[in-house]
């Protein structure tokens, strides 16, 4: 039975999935329907939303379009890297941490609307529900969730074109044929600042080698420019804040190295993941920026993180990793970890060069004001600051428990 609401706050895109999500909610819910559409730097326009949402009778003040890259990239991107967070390996989260913001977003404007609902565009099968659900409950264990594709029969492409059609909702070209059919649709597509997903249809065969055409913001490797460029990053308190000399806000510089990315073919990843729900999907991103700041990140730590604290962060990423992969932003632990994470990057300033090379970013240069690196002790050459004679004493302590262990062995 359908819980009664009276306004419910959408994540909308204007596509056709949140098109006929906006007009199921209006018939199936009686519900006043607001409208959310969250500029994250995916490189589409998002005022189209408006018109839309305004053809199909949204009031103009309940439709909201919010530019939101540089909170995206200061207050969620940022620390996620300042951990070096990259889950089962490779991939580098860019869908998993732009949900928590949408969710934040729609919340506020709930609160601030007055509205009792929230809904989204997530499928059942997929991550993106728990994200945003676990995102929404956390921040307003009251609200009202709708889920429309757990609720209706809308199961297939064409009954979501058959339904647009029936009620005059706008269908984009990509969807339709020359004669008004149904064609096959796009991969299944994700983009904001930070990387592009593509899922679906050739991607399904996890032995299908993705088509050159799939690739949108990359260069193909084997195209890119055959001369290498080499660019400098500075950091300050583990993040990013300058390219070649040139202070620029968080959004700006990554937008910065995703054109150096997208020019050199960095980022690609083609991956079989294990989704939060249970299967494994296989998904393709490209995400070059993200891969260039996870680089220089690591090169900057090299030199200013003590050992034991650097090894700690490397214990604990996996763990951090799998709470933003499983929507856990918003959880106790996520931000506990979060305080550990950030109270080891006070000392990490510096730049890092590195060289950027057909689908490679190789480190080749890196200086701090606050460097660890102590040439006096680690050089090859006659020292004053060092004893060998030190390290018999230290090895013989370290290996004093296998020597016990060896004497009593040999009495068996």
């Amino acid at each position: 039975m359908k819980k009664e609401v009276k306004k419910v706050v959408l994540a909308y895109s204007g596509g056709l999935d949140t098109s006929v999500i906006l007009k199921w909610l209006q018939d199936e819910y009686k519900a006043e329907v607001i409208t959310f559409t969250a500029d994250l730097g995916q490189g589409e326009e998002v005022e189209p939303a408006r018109e839309k949402a305004l053809k199909m009778g949204i009031k103009p003040e309940n439709i909201f379009i919010l530019d939101i890259r540089e909170e995206f990239v200061r207050d969620y991107v940022y620390p996620m890297f300042r951990a070096n967070t990259i889950y089962e390996g490779e991939y580098l989260l860019g869908t998993s941490i732009a949900r928590p913001l949408i969710a934040k977003k729609q919340i506020e404007i709930a609160n601030k609307m007055g509205a009792d609902a929230v809904s989204h565009g997530a499928t059942g099968k997929g991550n993106d529900q728990v994200r945003f659900e676990l995102g929404y409950l956390g921040l307003n264990p009251d609200i009202t969730v709708i889920a429309p594709w757990r609720e209706w029969d809308l199961n297939s492409r064409e009954k979501l074109l058959s339904y647009a059609k029936e009620h005059g909702i706008e269908i984009s070209q990509k969807h339709i044929d020359e004669n008004g059919n149904p064609k096959v649709s796009p991969y299944s597509m994700d983009a904001n600042l930070l990387h592009i997903s593509y899922e679906g249809l050739h991607l399904e065969d996890p032995n299908a080698e993705p088509e050159d055409s799939m690739w949108l913001w990359t260069t193909d490797p084997v195209n890119a420019p055959d001369e290498a460029e080499y660019i400098t990053i500075s950091y300050k308190n583990g993040d990013p804040i300058a390219v070649n000399g040139e202070e620029m806000s968080p959004a700006t510089l990554l937008k910065k190295l995703n054109d150096y990315g997208n020019k050199h073919g960095i980022g690609r990843i083609d991956i079989v993941e294990n989704r939060y729900v249970g299967m494994k999907a296989r998904g393709c991103y490209e995400t070059p920026g993200g891969t260039i700041m996870l680089k220089a990140h690591r090169a900057i730590e090299s030199i200013t993180l003590d050992r034991e604290a650097a090894h700690l962060k490397d214990e604990i990423m996996p763990k951090y990793a799998k709470l933003i992969y499983n929507g856990m932003w918003f959880s106790p632990e996520r931000e506990a970890l979060q305080a550990l994470i950030d109270n080891t990057q006070k000392h990490v300033e510096g730049d890092v060069r590195l060289k950027l090379y057909k689908g490679n970013v190789m480190v080749v240069g890196r200086t701090s004001p606050k460097t660890l690196f102590s040439e006096a002790h680690s050089t090859f050459e006659a020292d004053t600051v060092y004893n060998q004679k030190d390290a018999e004493g230290f090895i013989r302590l370290n290996a004093l428990r296998f020597i016990i262990e060896g004497k009593a062995r040999k009495k068996d």
